[in-house]
């Protein structure tokens, strides 16, 4: 599991742990955020004795490897996330996204017996696609953003290890995963963060731009689902399928807060789209995968969590 420490990382490593698996877990707890906020989601995994923790960056090929006596899946989480960082920070994504991705290809080849890597593309790659929902066959040669670019290369690096060494190998397009023990620079946990504290929030471009926002649980149950299966393609979808408008996220933040938000409008910044809107049929289909958790649920649950958080600290 590569970025284990990470938001979704810790989630899957968490629900693989509680079904009996075993869990080789590696992360570099750099300073994209807060790493205590990293090493408080690992103090939740301390104890297991299924649990192999491992401080390791993916550029570090010698660290990267499979344990001897082999394993059923690499999950590869790990990468340089964010759209706007790479305006200021775009060898971040190069070191992580293209050169670490690549020691996860290479480690998995290297095996006896390769397991199947399962790793976490974006909807990002969709880039301003017009048409809605995005399905895995729409074209995805327009990146608005260095990080979508990125990603998109991952996966053609992805699709030449499949060709060229037979590997099996499923890139996981996911769409704005929020929720408990979630990243602090994603627009939900910004906002509550600054309704709690009295300040304005800052609303970047149209108020009517939609992102599908899928719930932690939701996508885990994903991923686990594409370890358990069979899974004949490629990239497979994981969103909710009901985009939430700007708007109306503000207006679940200040339902579940109980507190009304000043709001500050801002431009869109560089590398924002319009919408994102996931197809959703093929992981119905491959996975059984059926989005349960509704935004006005998922974000009173993240609400609640965060304050709790915030009392007792990292």
């Amino acid at each position: 599991m590569t970025g284990c420490a990470g938001f979704i990382g810790f989630h899957v490593t968490r629900r693989l742990l509680d079904a009996g698996d075993e869990v080789v877990g590696l992360d570099n707890l750099n300073a994209y955020y807060p790493p205590a906020l990293k090493r408080a989601r690992l103090a939740r995994l301390a104890g297991e004795r299924r649990f192999d923790f491992h401080e390791a960056d993916l550029i570090d090929r010698d660290r990267v490897a499979v344990p001897a006596d082999g394993a059923d899946a690499i999950v590869h989480l790990a990468a340089q996330a964010g759209v706007r960082y790479g305006l200021d920070e775009p060898f971040a994504y190069q070191r992580s996204n293209l050169e670490g991705h690549l020691s996860v290809l290479e480690a998995a080849r290297r095996c006896a017996t390769p397991p199947r890597v399962i790793w976490a593309s974006s909807s990002s790659v969709y880039g301003g696609n017009a048409k809605v929902p995005f399905s895995e066959d729409d074209r995805v040669d327009d990146p608005v953003s260095l990080y979508a670019a990125t990603k998109r290369a991952g996966e053609l690096m992805a699709h030449s290890y499949r060709g060229l060494f037979g590997l099996d190998i499923v890139a996981l397009r996911l769409f704005t995963v929020y929720g408990p023990w979630g990243r602090p620079d994603m627009a939900y946990w910004r906002f509550t963060e600054a309704i709690e504290d009295g300040r304005p929030i800052e609303l970047f471009g149209p108020l009517d731009a939609g992102r599908d926002m899928t719930f932690i649980d939701d996508v885990v149950d994903g991923i686990v689902a594409c370890i358990r299966r069979p899974v004949p393609h490629e990239t497979i979808n994981l969103g909710n399928s009901e985009p939430v408008a700007l708007e109306r996220l503000v207006d679940l933040v200040e339902r579940a807060t109980g507190k009304h938000a000043q709001r500050i409008r801002r431009p869109a910044q560089p590398g924002d789209v319009p919408i994102t809107f996931a197809d959703i049929r093929r992981a119905r289909e491959t996975l059984g995968y059926d989005p349960k958790v509704k935004a006005e649920e998922g974000i009173a649950r993240f609400v609640e969590w965060y304050r709790r958080y915030r009392e007792r600290g990292p």
